[in-house]
């Protein structure tokens, strides 16, 4: 099943079940949007409200979360192309919960910014509360996974006094996440495929089973000492592929494209402008 947050023709912000090219309401959003429980798993599939034709709608992205915690490093293919000896652990970061966008807005890329990255992730979005997780509660915690572009901004990040790299991934737009939600038990989460395209050309395109520190392995190294809470995101690495990493470098421009797809969620698709000032 994949869950989705939407504005209905009438302009009011929904919750409701994405069928192919329908969405089925299921009841007013609350503010944190949809948090996968197992309880509004439960609600979502015995709705029974109008549908609509997914161009009727406006798609938002689909949760609220109280963080967005960050992994880097953490598919093998991108520690080799970035020169760099695999993690003995998690390498973790934030994201300011302020540079969420959903599908179909515009990436706006700050006028200093001169090295803007694209990282498609698949991201986990908790449904338990967990502290100090085990295998079992690890798995048993994520509700669902949806698709997150970890936009970068190389320059804030990297040629800053000591690699500021929340503030170079939080601007404003900075965290495109949807189109949904889908529910663990439509993918196999030890092996889903992860692919980016940068206006038509293909630069990232892996699968999980390329990752260092498997799901369960980041939920049990960071709920130790601190509590994950239900709707809370996980963006769980980006693969090879980067631009900042390519020979020349491909950042991204004005006018660009950028689609990811994530089995089992769909395409997030997002535009780059440029910021202008007055």
């Amino acid at each position: 099943m994949k869950a989705v947050r939407f504005v209905d023709p009438h302009g009011a912000v929904r919750l409701g079940a994405l069928e192919d090219s329908t969405v089925r309401d299921g009841g007013p959003s609350g503010p944190e949007g949809f948090v996968p429980t197992q309880e509004a798993w439960r609600s979502l599939s015995a709705s029974t409200g109008p549908e609509y034709a997914v161009e009727q709608v406006r798609i938002l992205h689909p949760v609220v979360p109280g963080k967005i915690l960050a992994i880097g490093l953490n598919y093998r293919s991108h520690a080799e192309e970035s020169e760099l000896d695999v993690p003995a652990d998690p390498v973790v970061f934030a994201k300011w919960t302020s540079a969420l966008i959903g599908p179909d807005e515009d990436i706006v890329v700050p006028v200093e910014e001169t090295r803007p990255d694209f990282e498609g992730e698949v991201a986990l979005v908790l449904g338990e509360r967990v502290y100090r997780a085990t295998p079992e509660t690890a798995r048993r915690s994520i509700g669902g996974i949806s698709a997150i572009h970890d936009v970068s901004g190389r320059r804030a990040q990297l040629e800053t006094p000591l690699r500021q790299f929340t503030l170079g991934k939080s601007f404003d737009t900075f965290a495109p996440m949807g189109p949904c939600i889908a529910s663990p038990d439509s993918v196999d989460l030890g092996d889903v495929g992860l692919r980016t395209t940068l206006s038509g050309t293909v630069m990232q395109d892996a699968r999980t089973t390329d990752l260092i520190f498997p799901f369960e392995a980041l939920i049990a190294y960071l709920s130790r000492g601190m509590t994950l809470e239900p709707g809370d995101v996980i963006a769980t690495g980006t693969p090879g592929g980067v631009g900042d990493s390519r020979k020349p470098p491909r950042y991204l421009e004005d006018g660009d494209v950028v689609e990811i797809w994530v089995e089992g969620v769909g395409t997030l698709r997002n535009r780059i402008r440029r910021e202008q000032l007055d």
